[in-house]
């Protein structure tokens, strides 16, 4: 006699997730609100390029922030800094969100007056690129000391991602990192990736950066 159950799973373990996050892009569409989820490693320049990016926009647009960390409010209280809109959300141990997480970080939030915001989600190559989080778009950051070969380690990520942000661009006399071999092997992943290098410390590249995100949120706001 079997001392165990065997339980056939029928459905995909993300429908649940899938269709939260398809009502929540509904509800941003009805709101004029863009949520960009963006993504990377630790360490890779995320939160730079946030307070970066705020800076640029910041008398164009009103921008909202929701900073993911596992604990602290180390990256909130940094962001809070550049006066914008921010939010710390705590995933309680897990290593992603999902778009029930991002809905109550967006009400906590509050997006009545928001029309840009980010998702700085939990800097992980694996777990986010998983789950929809409801997000107009996703971003990634791949930076110059990690290396080249992340685009074969985890090509989920890359291949669900419209934008790959390669930063740190000002080190890589430093490094050996083949830019060419990443732009290759993420198009091969996903063709209709847009690929902008960037330099989050000294500000290079970020115009294209921020003329992606003006073209999209006007765009979102339109359609």
């Amino acid at each position: 006699m079997d001392t165990y159950k065997i339980i056939e799973i029928k459905q995909s373990v993300f429908e649940d997730n899938d269709k939260q996050a398809e009502l929540l892009r509904k509800e941003l569409k009805k709101d004029k609100t863009f949520l960009l989820n963006l993504m990377s490693s630790p360490g890779s320049g995320k939160t730079t390029t946030v307070v970066k990016t705020i800076d640029v926009l910041k008398d164009e647009m009103k921008i909202g922030i929701l900073e993911a960390d596992i604990d602290s409010d180390v990256d909130a209280n940094t962001v809070s800094k550049t006066g914008a809109k921010v939010i710390q959300l705590h995933t309680g141990g897990m290593c992603h969100l999902d778009a029930d997480m991002t809905k109550q970080g967006l009400e906590g939030l509050g997006t009545e007056d928001i029309d840009f915001a980010i998702l700085e989600n939990v800097g992980n190559l694996v777990c986010p690129a998983e789950f929809d989080t409801g997000a107009s778009k996703n971003a990634m950051i791949l930076s110059i000391p990690e290396g080249d070969d992340k685009p074969l380690k985890y090509p989920l990520m890359f291949s669900i991602v419209d934008v790959l942000l390669i930063n740190k661009i000002d080190a890589m006399d430093y490094f050996d990192f083949d830019l060419e071999k990443v732009k290759k092997c993420a198009l091969k992943l996903n063709p209709n990736i847009k690929i902008i290098p960037i330099s989050a410390k000294t500000g290079e590249g970020i115009d294209k950066w921020v003329d992606w995100i003006r073209t999209e949120v006007k765009n979102w706001k339109e359609k």
